[in-house]
């Protein structure tokens, strides 16, 4: 087989490998599939940045494979110092440049103010403290590892964190931000379109970093003010086998669960935990049985988690209590 032919046969796979790559990026928690405002201005932002190392990386291997296997001749001082001026300061400053004060003009965009809504959330260890505040409102609608935004509209997000550093990313809706301990940062959210997509911390804070994720759930407006004004009301909790344990077994000195005498303000906000899609940070689904298994061993799930388990619960015990939780909505 020829040089030439080989070389051909290698920029073919090279290729269909980078195709194949590609074709990869999609789904719930891809920069390739923006579902808001910010992501598809950062996603352009990529394929620009893209097309210009491209550029540069062709134009500068292009000219050294032109010296070196094209014209090897002797060349005069005059066209030598041309192209190393040119070629390797000028052109890739202008290019550099170019890239650069491009990526600056979409940063004001990033932290445009929202339209109303404004979301805080606090990254805990390991899971994630959601609060809503609307116009006019004397208190905030609290939930827990789960974000849900209305589509269309730019909602405020503020940003912090309760003991170490974290990162605030839905890679679907757009940048990363940090979470800092003492400090609140802002951003804003614009989504286009609803669904659901996965966030996740992007900045390690410990032992299960890599459990803390989230749901993102973009909802139509009208769907999402029904859904808040259904949140902000106290759990319709029934006295039952499940709420006792729940009670008995000190769950409130944790845990809020509006409408019963659980205040609890250490762990995630439990009032309406069962209408979330997940369990645990984004790591469970939200069945009685994962319930269940959460309850029992924590730690198994999810190391270093401030928890405890309670296995030591009888399983008629246990299930009374999950099928209480599942039923908080």
């Amino acid at each position: 087989m020829t040089t030439r032919r080989r070389r051909a046969i290698a920029v073919r796979a090279g290729l269909a490998a980078a195709l194949t790559a590609l074709a990869a990026c999609d789904g719930p928690q891809s920069v390739l599939s923006p579902a808001g405002d910010d992501a598809s201005q950062l996603t352009t932002l990529f394929w620009v940045m893209l097309v210009g190392a491209v550029v540069l990386w062709t134009a500068m291997n292009g000219f050294f494979f032109w010296i070196t296997r094209i014209r090897t001749g002797e060349m005069s001082r005059k066209w030598a110092e041309a192209l190393i001026i040119g070629g390797g300061i000028l052109f890739p400053v202008v290019v550099l440049t170019a890239l650069l004060s491009y990526g600056l003009t979409i940063m004001p965009d990033q932290r445009a103010p929202g339209d109303g809504l404004r979301v805080r959330i606090t990254g805990e260890q390991w899971w994630w403290r959601v609060e809503y505040w609307s116009e006019g409102a004397d208190a905030p609608v609290v939930s827990a590892n789960e974000l849900r935004l209305p589509a269309g509209l730019r909602s405020d997000i503020e940003l912090t964190a309760a003991r170490v550093i974290h990162s605030f990313w839905v890679p679907a809706l757009g940048g990363k931000m940090d979470m800092f301990p003492g400090r609140v940062t802002e951003t804003s959210l614009a989504p286009h379109t609803p669904g659901t997509y996965r966030g996740q911390c992007a900045e390690f804070c410990g032992l299960s970093h890599a459990l803390m994720a989230f749901r993102a759930v973009v909802l139509p407006e009208d769907e999402f003010d029904a859904w808040l004004a259904r949140e902000a009301e106290d759990s319709a909790a029934p006295p039952g086998p499940g709420r006792d344990v729940f009670m008995a077994e000190g769950c409130g000195a944790c845990h809020t669960v509006r409408g019963t005498e659980a205040a609890g303000q250490v762990g995630p906000d439990l009032t309406h935990v069962g209408s979330r899609q997940s369990l645990a940070a984004g790591i469970l689904p939200m069945t009685s049985d994962a319930l269940v298994d959460w309850i029992a061993d924590p730690e198994a799930f999810k190391p270093g988690v401030e928890m405890p388990g309670y296995d030591h619960l009888p399983q008629e015990d246990m299930m009374a209590l999950a099928r209480w939780l599942e039923g908080l909505k």
